[in-house]
C-alpha cells in the first residue's frame, strides 16, 4: 500500500509522520508549512520540524533527469510553485470550511432574533390595545374621576352599559338652538350663489383617477368600509376597514398619519372632527370610540347600545354625536363628558340602519330595516315625518347643504330625493338592475350628488343629470366624499383601495 501526502495528495519522496495528527506528509512540504504556521495543518496543534518522524520506504525509482542544464532548473522552479500552490489551496479549503460554519451560525442567530422581535411586537400591540380599552387618555382624568356610566369600564371582556340618561337639559337645548340659528343665517346670506372656487360641470366631467392607494388596511382581511375627509385640512383622509382598524392618511405626502386600533370588530362608520385633530369611529362591537389622532389613542369609549352600531353623525356644534343601532334605538351623546344624554326607541319592530343630522342640527334622519326613512325632532325627541317608497333596508341617507333636500338609498337599485318642505318624493334616480348603493354624499355647496356602490357616479343637482361615472374599483365601492369646493373626489372599496379623482 503506497503512502499519500495529506497536503499534496501525491506519493511522497521523503515521507514523515506528524505525532500530533498521525498524518503522512512530504517532508519538504510540511517543513515549509511549519516554518510559516508553526502548527499541524490537520488539527492546528503546535508542531516543530524536530518532532517529525521519518518513515522508511523502498526507494522510488525515478527517470533520469534530462541532460540539458536549463531544464532541471525549470523543473525545480515548477516544483516550488506547485508546492506553494498546494499549501495555499489547503489553507483556502480550511478557511472556506470555517466561513461556512460561521455563516450558518449567524443565520441561525438572525432567524431566532427575528422570531423574538415579532413576538415582542405582537405583545406590545396587544398591550397598547388593552391599555386603550381599559384606560382612556390621561387628559381625560377629570372625566374619569366622575362616575360616567357611558364610558365603558371593561373587565373580563364585558363592557358596562350606561344605565342612566343625563337628559336633554335646557342648557343643551339652548346650545343646539343657538347653533341652528347661526347656521340658518349663514345659509340665507349665501343665498343661491355658487362659490367661485367650485369646480364647474365641464371640469368635473374631465376628472381622472389621480391616485390609488391599496396599502391603508390589512390585505389578510380586505375591504375599506367607511370614509371621511377632514374639513379643516383637506389633505387628511380617514378610512375604516374590515381589519378592525381606522387609518388617517395624508394624500399630499402619501403617508399614513395614524393607525387607530381598539375595536374588536370591523370599523363601519368614521367621522373626522371638523375643527380638532379628533376622529370618531364605530363598529358592530357595539362601541363608539373618540380618538386623539397625534397619539393614536382612545380618548373616550361610549357604550350606548345593546347591539351593533349602524349609524353615526356628528352634530354641527362638534360636541355631540348621534348613533343608531340594530337594537331599534337611537342615542344622543356628549363626546366632551362621555354622558349619554338621551336614548329613544323606534316605534317599529325593525332595527335602525343609518343616521344623519340635518345641516342645522335640530332634526335628523334615520333609516330602518323595513325600507322606511324617518325624520326626528331632536329637541322634542319625537318622530315628525316618515318617508316610505323604498324596498329593502335603507343603506344610506344624506342631507343637502341647502337644507331642503334629502337623498336616500336602499337595496332597490335607486336613489330617491325628498323635499323636506313638502315632505314628498320629487325625484327618483333609477339605476341599473342589481345596482347596489352603499353611500351617498352631497358636496358642501349642494351642487353635486355622488353615489358609491357598483361604481362611482356624480350627478348635477336640480337637473339631476349624470355628469361622470368612475369604474376604476374592482369590487363594490363603499364610500365617497367630495373635497372642498369639489376640487377632488375620494372613494373607497372592498378592493382595499382608496382612490382619488381630479384634474391632472
Amino acid at each position: 500500500m503506497s503512502l499519500v501526502c495529506s497536503i499534496s495528495n501525491e506519493v511522497p519522496e521523503h515521507p514523515c509522520i506528524s505525532p500530533k495528527s498521525g498524518a503522512i506528509f512530504e517532508r519538504r512540504l510540511i517543513e515549509k508549512y511549519i516554518v510559516e504556521n508553526e502548527c499541524d495543518p490537520i488539527n492546528g496543534q503546535p508542531l516543530t520540524v524536530e518532532e517529525l518522524i521519518d518513515v522508511k520506504t523502498p526507494p522510488i525509482v525515478r527517470p533520469k533527469p534530462p541532460s540539458a542544464t536549463s531544464i532541471p532548473a525549470t523543473l525545480k522552479t515548477m516544483q516550488d510553485e506547485w508546492d506553494a500552490l498546494m499549501l495555499h489551496s489547503f489553507t483556502q479549503r480550511q478557511q472556506l470550511q470555517t466561513a461556512r460554519q460561521e455563516l450558518s451560525h449567524a443565520l441561525y442567530q438572525h432567524d431566532a432574533a427575528c422570531r423574538v422581535i415579532a413576538r415582542l411586537n405582537k405583545e406590545v400591540a396587544a398591550a397598547r390595545e388593552a391599555l386603550a380599552t381599559l384606560k382612556p387618555q390621561t387628559g381625560m382624568s377629570a372625566i374619569q374621576a366622575a362616575p360616567q356610566p357611558s364610558i365603558a369600564s371593561e373587565a373580563g371582556g364585558i363592557a358596562a352599559q350606561p344605565v342612566e340618561q343625563a337628559g336633554m337639559s335646557a342648557e343643551v337645548i339652548q346650545k343646539l338652538q343657538d347653533k341652528a340659528t347661526v347656521l340658518t343665517q349663514e345659509r340665507k346670506k349665501k343665498g343661491r350663489t355658487v362659490p367661485e372656487e367650485l369646480v364647474s360641470q365641464e371640469k368635473l366631467r374631465g376628472f381622472l383617477t389621480l391616485a390609488s392607494h391599496p396599502g391603508l388596511h390589512s390585505a389578510s382581511v380586505p375591504g375599506i368600509l367607511a370614509l371621511d375627509i377632514n374639513h379643516s385640512d383637506q389633505s387628511k383622509i380617514l378610512t375604516g376597514g374590515n381589519d378592525k382598524n381606522a387609518t388617517v392618511f395624508n394624500k399630499d405626502t402619501e403617508q399614513i398619519v395614524a393607525v387607530l386600533k381598539g375595536h374588536t370588530k370591523k370599523v363601519t362608520k368614521v367621522i373626522f372632527h371638523p375643527e380638532e385633530d379628533t376622529v370618531i369611529t364605530t363598529s358592530p362591537d357595539a362601541s363608539i370610540r373618540v380618538w386623539h389622532v397625534p397619539t393614536s389613542q382612545t380618548q373616550l369609549l361610549l357604550r350606548c347600545h345593546d347591539g351593533p352600531v349602524t349609524g353615526l353623525s356628528l352634530h354641527p356644534t362638534g360636541d355631540y354625536v348621534l348613533s343608531t343601532s340594530s337594537d331599534k334605538h337611537w342615542a344622543f351623546s356628549d363626546i366632551r363628558t362621555g354622558r349619554l344624554l338621551t336614548k329613544v326607541a323606534d316605534t317599529t319592530e325593525y332595527g335602525l340602519t343609518s343616521a344623519q343630522f340635518h345641516p342645522d342640527g335640530l332634526i335628523f334622519g334615520t333609516g330602518t330595516e323595513d325600507s322606511e326613512v324617518k325624520i326626528w325632532d331632536l329637541k322634542e325627541q319625537s318622530n315628525v315625518a316618515n318617508f316610505a317608497g323604498h324596498t329593502g333596508p335603507i343603506t344610506a341617507i344624506s342631507f343637502s347643504e341647502n337644507g331642503y333636500y334629502l337623498a336616500t338609498a336602499a337595496d332597490d337599485a335607486c336613489v330617491k330625493l325628498w323635499d323636506l318642505r313638502k315632505l314628498k318624493n320629487f325625484k327618483t334616480i333609477q339605476l341599473d338592475d342589481g345596482y347596489e348603493v352603499k353611500d351617498l354624499c352631497f358636496d358642501q355647496s349642494g351642487t353635486y350628488l355622488a353615489i358609491a356602490g357598483t361604481d362611482i357616479r356624480v350627478y348635477l343637482c336640480k337637473q339631476w343629470q349624470e355628469l361622470k361615472v368612475f369604474n376604476d374599483h374592482t369590487a363594490l365601492a363603499t364610500g365617497v366624499r367630495f373635497g372642498k369646493h369639489a376640487q377632488y373626489i375620494a372613494s373607497t372599496s372592498m378592493d382595499r383601495t382608496l382612490k382619488l379623482y381630479g384634474i391632472e
